[in-house]
Order: structure tokens, then sequence, then C-alpha cells
């Protein structure tokens, strides 16, 4: 019988097995670009993708291996890509779909910098990107033409924070025939994108054939790879304000039903959701 794991222990342990050798608990930094093989025939399976291993750090490095499984089982993918940066990412996202010729729509209430990106740099590229408003069902309905490879959109507005509707925008991107790509904003504590009807999401991929081709394409030629000594900054960075989470969403909870119940200065009358 399969045990479900609860967050804060998976953002403690998932991903790594302890070392064998000396039961160490940390994560170990794998400060290292190169591997050995056995022989030439593991070297020959391993280039040519019929068996999975470490070829070369800026492909795979068994300290960022424990960063995406982590951040993989947190969000409830099946594998993960770690970048170099959330704009990094973001890139490799869409190029790993759309190409030279192709479009994407997306919600136009994004983070300055993914703004630039789709409306500036893609462009140049030979990708089109069409912006809807956000959470407008309708507009993002009739936006979608067969050259559309993806819908893309953040989980809350950077700075609008408005909240998207994954599972609307899911339902009309799935009868296009085409991904919904969603930058997880949010803690995945808070917001499991896979449970909505997200196919990829930026900080966890949900399909393995994509990141497969995401890590032998774009992150081999373009090389925006993660160092050994971030990837273990990363869980390092999640062991401590994970399990706190329930905490601040309990005093953030608190706050809004405080707020909520007392007078509203323009109508001096209490919240009708309180």
């Amino acid at each position: 019988m399969a045990t479900t794991l609860h967050p804060e222990t998976l953002a403690l342990h998932a991903g790594q097995t302890p070392d064998p050798a000396t039961g160490s608990r940390a994560v170990p930094i794998h400060q290292t670009t190169s591997y050995q093989f056995r022989d030439t025939d593991h070297a020959t399976k391993l280039f040519s993708l019929q068996e999975f291993g470490f070829i070369y750090t800026r492909l795979m490095n068994p300290t960022t291996d424990v960063f995406e499984r982590r951040v993989s089982e947190l969000d409830g993918g099946v594998g993960a890509l770690a970048v170099a940066s959330g704009q990094a990412a973001i890139s490799l996202s869409l190029l790993n779909i759309a190409r030279a010729g192709d479009e994407i729509v997306a919600a136009d209430n994004l983070y300055g910098g993914t703004y630039n990106l789709l409306h500036y740099t893609l462009p140049r590229l030979g990708v089109k990107v069409s912006f809807v408003p956000s959470n407008d069902i309708e507009a993002l309905q009739k936006a979608i033409n067969p050259r559309v490879k993806a819908v893309f959109a953040e989980s809350i507005g950077n700075p609008k924070l408005d909240v998207a509707d994954l599972r609307a925008i899911a339902e009309v991107a799935h009868a296009a025939g085409v991904p919904f790509v969603l930058d997880n904003t949010v803690s995945p504590y808070l917001l499991r994108p896979f449970e909505h009807g997200v196919d990829i999401a930026v900080k966890a991929l949900g399909n393995i054939a994509y990141i497969i081709k995401a890590r032998v394409t774009l992150l081999r030629d373009l090389g925006p790879a993660l160092s050994p000594f971030n990837s273990f900054q990363g869980p390092a960075a999640r062991d401590a304000p994970l399990p706190g989470c329930p905490r601040s969403c309990r005093a953030v909870s608190s706050c809004v039903v405080w707020c909520c119940r007392r007078p509203c200065p323009r109508c001096s009358s209490a919240c009708a959701t309180a």
C-alpha cells in the first residue's frame, strides 16, 4: 500500500536517498563537471539516450537531480528540469513547444520580465504571442487558432494579484488540443497545479517526454544550467519555510476575517463575506 507523504515531509526528504556509505542526511554538493563511464558501451548508451545517467553537469548533476525530484514531488508532477533562473525556465518551457511560425496565447497580467520576453524577444525568434485579458475565457477561446501551440498564464498575476481560473483555462486549451503552461508563482503547499488541469508548470514539469526533450536539446544547446551549489541551496531553502506555511496561512486568514468584520470606511457596514 502506497504511503502519501505530507508536503512538510516532501520538502525535507523527497528525491533523496541518504548516502549508503556514510548515512549522511544532508544533500551532498557534487561540484563536478564530468563523470566516469563503466566502459565504452556504457558511454554509448548514455549519449544515445538508451540509458539514463550522468553525462555532463550542464545536462544533469546528482545534486540538481535531488532538487528536481523534490520540486516535482511537491507539485505532483512526474519530473522537473532545473535551470539557472525563472526567466530561463519560462523561455525553455515555451521554446520546447513553439518554433518559428507558431503562436502562443498569454494572459495580460504577467510579471514585467515575462511580458518583455513574450512581447519582444519571442517574436524576434518567429513566435507570435497574443495577449488576452486575464480570466476572460471567451477572449481566450477566440484567440486560439490552428497555429497556437500553448496557452500561458500565471497562477497569481504579478502585480495585479488576480487568481487564474485554472480549470476553465485548462478546459479551453485542451478543447483546442494545446497544453496549458502555468507560471506557478505560489507555494506548492498552496497550489498543486496538475490537480487543476495544468499540463506544464514553471517550477515542475508534467510530462516526462517533454522534460527529456527540453534537457537534451534546449538545456544542452543554450546552456542555462543551474550550478550544483545553487541546486544544494534549493532543497536547503525549502526545508525551513514550507513547514511554517500552514501557520502563515492561518495568520493571514485570521487577518482577512478580522478586516471583513470591520465597518467599511465607504459604506460603514461590514463585508458581506465575513
